[in-house]
């Protein structure tokens, strides 16, 4: 009740009050509160949009029994009597030999929470949008831009948990991981929960980088195995090597086996990248990086650099996950947000398998969609 008290109270200061803030001033302040609430007690607001889709249609249709809530709004008779049951108790609702009817003080809150409650659903409406657009199966989106908030990352993290531990089929799977800042951090969202009834192994998509250690493919994925109390397997190769070069080394047995392992993955997580920074990261001399500056290149993934029609400008010549790879998994998780980022995501969207799950922030899908 406290924790309901205090939802009410961060309501109050910017529902009550429409001439402090422009409006939006008052929908970044209203994420942030949303924030902060899901920091005390993740599931409130999950259990607020839940009991005001209920409140709302008794609003809408009533008198109306649960049986035809059930059916209409796909919950359990059960789940529908212990919420109802609850919205009685706070005389929102009350209960005639017709059904359920709202009462005066149902029909206040459902005014005081219209706006904030339609914030919430708006996220949820642009995720279908945004799903639609980019021709993908499906987009989860947290408030914020990665630009601005380094902890919009750990929210996308989290969500990327969630996704596997409910895409992931039970027993054994393998997979493949990218490296960069982003998979890095999004590895320490990963929990021991993902690996219960599940034999994971986590693989690296790609050869070293030639960066920093603790962002390499090699590193991410082992740091997933820790988290998760799994295993994993490496791949100690260079990711750009000469023609000369890379042929002998896929004839090495230990080599094909992992190689053999990463293109036959069931699922693989990745990020997008901006085509120039991710250039000047791998090294690339200065007549690749004029050329991909000449031909427009805006994002990159798996080692292909698209121009903002999602045209193939470049290919990087790598051991690894190739993108054709993709369309033979079950599970494709891309993680990319900020709205710097959000060229290099329509791009590279162009040519993501249907069963793309994209994980990314309002910051780079409102420019996407705006677009």
């Amino acid at each position: 009740m406290l924790l309901c008290f205090v939802f009410f109270d961060l309501l109050g200061r910017f529902t009550t009050r429409p001439d402090v803030f422009c409006p939006a001033r008052k929908g970044n302040m209203m994420h942030q509160e949303f924030e902060w609430i899901e920091e005390i007690a993740p599931d409130l607001v999950e259990v607020m949009a839940q009991r005001f889709t209920i409140l709302r249609y008794i609003f809408w249709t009533g008198p109306v029994g649960r049986r035809t809530l059930s059916q209409e709004l796909g919950f359990t008779e059960r789940f529908l009597r212990t919420e109802t049951d609850f919205l009685k108790d706070q005389g929102l609702i009350a209960t005639t030999r017709s059904g359920m009817i709202i009462t005066i003080k149902g029909r206040e809150v459902i005014q005081g929470l219209r706006g904030v409650m339609d914030q919430l659903a708006g996220i949820r409406q642009q995720e279908k949008e945004l799903a639609s657009l980019l021709g993908i199966e499906r987009c989860f989106i947290v408030s914020g831009n990665a630009d601005e908030q380094s902890k919009v990352v750990v929210a996308m993290g989290k969500l990327v948990n969630e996704s596997l531990e409910a895409l992931l089929p039970d027993g054994k799977n393998v997979i493949a991981v990218m490296g960069g800042t982003t998979m890095a951090l999004i590895a320490d969202c990963l929990t021991p929960h993902l690996a219960e009834k599940r034999e994971l192994l986590f693989v690296p998509a790609r050869g070293g980088l030639g960066e920093a250690v603790e962002i390499q493919a090699n590193s991410v994925s082992a740091k997933m195995a820790l988290r998760t109390g799994s295993k994993h397997r490496a791949l100690y190769v260079p990711e750009q090597l000469s023609e000369e070069a890379y042929a002998p080394l896929l004839k090495e047995p230990s080599i094909q086996k992992v190689v053999k392992l990463i293109r036959g993955s069931d699922a693989v997580i990745h990020s997008v990248g901006s085509a120039i920074s991710m250039a000047k990261r791998r090294g690339m001399s200065p007549e690749v990086l004029a050329m991909l500056r000449k031909a427009h290149a805006v994002g990159e993934a798996f080692g292909y650099f698209f121009d903002e029609s999602g045209k193939i400008v470049y290919k990087i010549p790598r051991i690894g996950l190739q993108l054709e790879d993709l369309t033979k998994m079950e599970c494709v998780i891309a993680v990319a947000g900020g709205s710097s980022k959000a060229k290099a995501i329509a791009a590279y969207m162009k040519h993501a398998p249907r069963q793309t799950c994209l994980v990314t922030d309002t910051g780079a899908a409102k420019m996407i969609l705006k677009k």
